[in-house]
C-alpha cells in the first residue's frame, strides 16, 4: 500500500523497499473548466542537481526537447499535450543505482507551457499529483496530492528524490513559482534565453 504524503514530508524509499533500484515518476493532473480561449499544456521537467542545489550542466536538465540526463539514469517518457484521460499525464523513469554520484537530488516539477502569455495558472488546475512506482512490479510505494491552491503560480516543484546516507529518500515539496519554466530554470543555474 502506498504512502500518502502531505506538503514537507519526506519519507525513505530505498531502505523500505530493499533492492529497489528502478522506479517511475508518476506527475497527474486535470485542467479545470477554462474558456480563455488557449488549450492548456502542462509538462513535466526534472533538475538533476548537485550538492549546492544547481545543475552542473544543461544536460541536468530533462524535459520534452532533452528527454534524457544523469547518463542516462534518468528517461523522461515524453510530452502529453492535453492531459486527458485518466492515470498519469507524464512518466519520469529513473535508475536509482544509475545516478551519478554528482546527483544528490531529483527535482520534479510541472509547468504550464507559455502560462503568463495565456493568462493560464495553477489555480486552474484540479487533482494535481505525484507518485513512485516500483517499475519492476507496478506497485505505487508514494504519493502525494498537491491540494494547495496555487492561484497565480505557473510553475511547481512538486517533489524530490534525494540522497541521505548512501539512501535514497523522497520528498513531497509543493513549492510554486511565478514566471514558469524560465524562473525555475534559473532558480536551479540554468542560463535563459
Amino acid at each position: 500500500m502506498a504512502i500518502s504524503l502531505a506538503k514537507g514530508q519526506k519519507v525513505d524509499l530505498t531502505k523500505s523497499n530493499p533492492g529497489l533500484q528502478k522506479v517511475v515518476i508518476g506527475l497527474g493532473w486535470d485542467v479545470n473548466k477554462y474558456d480563455g480561449g488557449h488549450s492548456f499544456d502542462l509538462d513535466s521537467s526534472v533538475f538533476l542537481l548537485n550538492a549546492e542545489g544547481r545543475v552542473n550542466s544543461d544536460s541536468d536538465f530533462v524535459f520534452y526537447n532533452n528527454l534524457q540526463g544523469g547518463n542516462g539514469s534518468v528517461v523522461h517518457t515524453g510530452d502529453n499535450r492535453t492531459g486527458e484521460g485518466g492515470g498519469d499525464d507524464e512518466q519520469i523513469k529513473v535508475n536509482l543505482s544509475a545516478v551519478p554520484q554528482s546527483i544528490e537530488r531529483i527535482s520534479f516539477c510541472i509547468t504550464i507551457h507559455d502560462g503568463e502569455a495565456k493568462n493560464q495558472n495553477f489555480g486552474q488546475v484540479s487533482n494535481s499529483y505525484v507518485r513512485v512506482l516500483n517499475e519492476e512490479t507496478n506497485e505505487e510505494l508514494i504519493r502525494y496530492d498537491l491540494g494547495e491552491d496555487f492561484s497565480i503560480e505557473t510553475a511547481i516543484v512538486v517533489g524530490e528524490l534525494y540522497r541521505h546516507n548512501g539512501e535514497w529518500k523522497f520528498s513531497a515539496v509543493g513549492s510554486g513559482f511565478q514566471g514558469g519554466l524560465a524562473s525555475l530554470a534559473t532558480n536551479f543555474g540554468l542560463q535563459v534565453q
